[in-house]
């Protein structure tokens, strides 16, 4: 079996133009003692113009799965991840960013167009599905746009919810595109793990899930970054950005989708050794919320095999099932620095445009939740960097409340490409500019209930029209529903909620 699913659509071939800003003036030669002087001037602008052509700017997006901003760099500091803390010491954190929603496939939705989407998992496939009965209907993707605007966009591993982007029994079905006209190639090597289905939930050295609970819901074993799938994945994007960073002619758009730390808990064991001694923070607010509130029995996690254990149960078991998903972020974290380190080594990185985004964050505990799939803050909570050359004030946090639906018209912004007006978030340009920057609202869901996020409190409303407030200017632990002791704030926020929610019908 090819271990390689590729689908390569035909790229578009017309160049950008970029007009170059003159920084000397001509003069006239008025005698002949000048012609001399007159070859070298013009010969200075020549190189003058050769200097100041505008090369448009590489994207290099780095998507990385369950990612709750459990990172040194924003705060964990008994996380060790070198990698992703460099890069927020060179670019912009934002430390409250918030995804859309809290599962893969929406919160993947949302990035790649720039729009509000459904909030199941199927969401890109239902867009596909509707480009194929009414083409026009459809926006352009946020790759596809770049690919129109004249860049090589590839995907590599886990970009949108499937991992190389099809569908079928094991995600290999050239026929059943995730996001078509998006990617002039994208990639997910497979390996030992046959298929792109098996290398998303894959253990070491091949193993496949089959079934849920036959399988160990974390697992560490000696050996290189290639026997779990990650390894694999980042070697194609290694490759692919040593091949697009050759290309002078044309820009690129790569992504790279990173596997772990989604379950189950699997990296080679010297991640796991970081951790051995370390000792990990108290779970904050472990108890399961009363009244009406998202919270769930855990059911994603609760499938695995746990040897009889229960988190929720056993605080020993809890402590061991955090240093394996700490494990899992430092394996992931050392797949971005390889990242990094090969952008630098081709030197596209003095043009290159890089984010880092979590595709959502992940209860540890919190909530008595172990998962996903609610919309508390561990659910929705995660990290995202910025990063370009030549970014004022590199390193400096910023407090804004920003959303994924904020990263297509940035990147327009950063790369000079036309603003999509059919995008519906908001250009992060200001706070890179100034990351005392003010923010704005972050709209997130599910089927039965929506959250919007203020830089003081979340308001969360259910179907049935059941509320939950809480405060964010002191604890921000969402455990107090001050909901009926502030019928007004309840009333201002839920207009603004009805507000993003019409953007999202619309």
């Amino acid at each position: 079996m090819n271990p390689y699913f590729t689908t390569r659509f035909a790229g578009d071939t017309e160049a950008r133009n970029f007009l170059p800003s003159l920084c000397l003036r001509a003069s006239v030669v008025k005698t002949s003692r000048t012609l001399h002087l007159g070859a070298a001037f013009l010969a200075l602008i020549s190189l003058c113009l050769q200097n100041t052509q505008a090369s448009p700017k590489n994207v290099l997006l780095i998507c990385i799965d369950d990612l709750r901003p459990e990172l040194a760099s924003f705060g964990a500091s008994y996380v060790k991840s070198p990698n992703i803390d460099k890069l927020a010491a060179q670019g912009r954190p934002f430390l409250h960013h918030y995804v859309n929603a809290p599962s893969c496939g929406p919160s993947r939705f949302t990035l790649l167009t720039g729009r509000y989407g459904p909030a199941g998992n199927s969401a890109l496939f239902e867009r596909a599905g509707e480009m194929a009965k009414t083409p026009d209907a459809v926006p352009p993707s946020m790759p596809e746009w770049f690919r129109t605007h004249g860049y090589t966009t590839v995907s590599v591993g886990k970009v949108s919810h499937h991992p190389g982007g099809r569908g079928g029994a094991d995600w290999s079905d050239d026929s059943k595109i995730e996001m078509p006209n998006a990617w002039d190639r994208h990639l997910m090597p497979v390996g030992e793990w046959q298929h792109p289905r098996g290398m998303m939930h894959g253990l070491a050295n091949g193993e496949i899930r089959v079934k849920t609970g036959d399988m160990d819901v974390f697992q560490s074993v000696e050996g290189p970054d290639t026997i779990y799938p990650d390894g694999l994945i980042v070697n194609e994007a290694l490759d692919q950005l040593g091949e697009l960073a050759a290309d002078k002619k044309k820009p690129f758009f790569l992504a790279v989708g990173i596997i772990k730390p989604h379950l189950p808990f699997g990296a080679p064991k010297k991640y796991l050794d970081l951790y051995e001694g370390v000792e990990l923070p108290p779970i904050p607010h472990s108890e399961k919320p009363t009244g009406k509130t998202t919270w769930h029995g855990s059911g994603e996690y609760m499938k695995y095999n746990q040897w009889g254990k229960d988190p929720r149960k056993d605080a020993t078991f809890a402590t061991e099932v955090r240093r394996h998903y700490a494990a899992c972020v430092s394996y992931a974290d050392a797949q971005v620095g390889k990242i990094i380190a090969k952008l630098a080594a081709t030197g596209a990185d003095k043009n290159t445009v890089v984010i880092l985004w979590g595709d959502h964050g992940w209860h540890l505990g919190e909530h008595s939740i172990w998962g996903k799939h609610s919309l508390f803050e561990e659910s929705l909570h995660s990290p995202l960097i910025v990063y370009y050359p030549g970014i004022g004030k590199p390193g400096i946090k910023t407090d804004a409340v920003v959303e994924t639906l904020d990263i297509f018209p940035t990147l327009c912004d950063l790369t000079d490409l036309p603003a999509p007006d059919f995008a519906q978030g908001i250009s992060l340009s200001p706070q890179l500019s100034n990351p005392e920057a003010t923010g704005h609202t972050a709209l997130a869901y599910k089927s039965d209930a929506n959250t919007l996020r203020t830089a003081t409190h979340r308001i969360t409303v259910h179907k049935g029209g059941e509320v939950e407030l809480y405060g964010h200017t002191t604890d921000g632990s969402e455990t107090l529903n001050i909901a009926d002791q502030n019928p007004a704030l309840v009333a201002e926020l839920k207009q603004q909620l009805s507000e993003k929610l019409a953007k999202k019908e619309g």
